[in-house]
């Protein structure tokens, strides 16, 4: 955490305005679910994911970048990608395992997004347990390691000749279904003090210009 002094000093860069926005924003973020992208290559879909996320209120992105760099295009993703946390995976030999693990170890559960095979229906899935959606690459979808090791699947129901929808928008349908349906069935999802208090002084750093100039300044004080 952010010395409260210094919080105080850097705070009185940024409006009242914004600042009421970043902490009606964070009323409203969850770390009770997140999303991995595994090795998405165009970048239109990773920044339009991207996007999503931060529009249903998801703080964390998880980027496995065994075979292709995820990047992130600032026209799609209309600055969104700023007040994000996106975790990269993509200097070892096992990235995927590595980013598998961590998540286990906060308590996610890894749910692979597939339409082929017996996946649970997305109006069935259990929004009380912590998860994790992975969507893999364009076409091939995830890959055989998250089939081997993810806990679930999911996959939203289809009726017509197509069997699969771009990237996007599946990350759209299933994460304004999970988000609304966590909160109407009063699932602890909203972040803790602790997080909220750790985003907020990062946003806060993020919106003033040549911010580490100013702190140099007030320590030098």
């Amino acid at each position: 955490m952010m010395n409260p002094d210094l919080l105080k000093y850097l705070e009185g860069y940024v409006t009242d305005k914004r600042k009421a926005l970043f902490q009606n924003v964070l009323a409203e973020r969850t770390k009770h679910f997140t999303v991995v992208l595994e090795d998405i290559y165009q970048a239109h879909n990773a920044s339009a994911v991207v996007r999503t996320c931060d529009i249903f209120g998801i703080q964390d992105i998880y980027a496995i970048e065994n075979r292709y760099t995820n990047k992130v295009s600032r026209h799609v993703a209309k600055g969104s990608q700023k007040w994000l946390d996106i975790h990269r995976y993509r200097e070892q030999t096992d990235n995927t395992a590595h980013c598998i693990a961590d998540l286990r170890a906060k308590g996610y559960q890894i749910i692979g997004t597939t339409p082929h095979n017996d996946s649970c229906l997305l109006p069935d899935f259990d929004v009380t347990k912590k998860s994790a959606f992975v969507f893999g690459v364009e076409k091939e979808g995830i890959s055989d390691y998250i089939k081997e090791e993810a806990d679930g699947f999911l996959k939203i129901p289809m009726v017509g000749f197509t069997e699969s929808l771009n990237i996007s928008v599946a990350a759209a349908i299933i994460l304004q279904d999970v988000t609304s349906r966590a909160k109407q069935e009063g699932v602890e999802w909203q972040l803790n003090a602790s997080e909220k208090q750790e985003i907020y002084e990062d946003w806060i750093q993020k919106s003033i210009k040549n911010v580490d100039k100013l702190i140099a300044h007030y320590l030098d004080q």
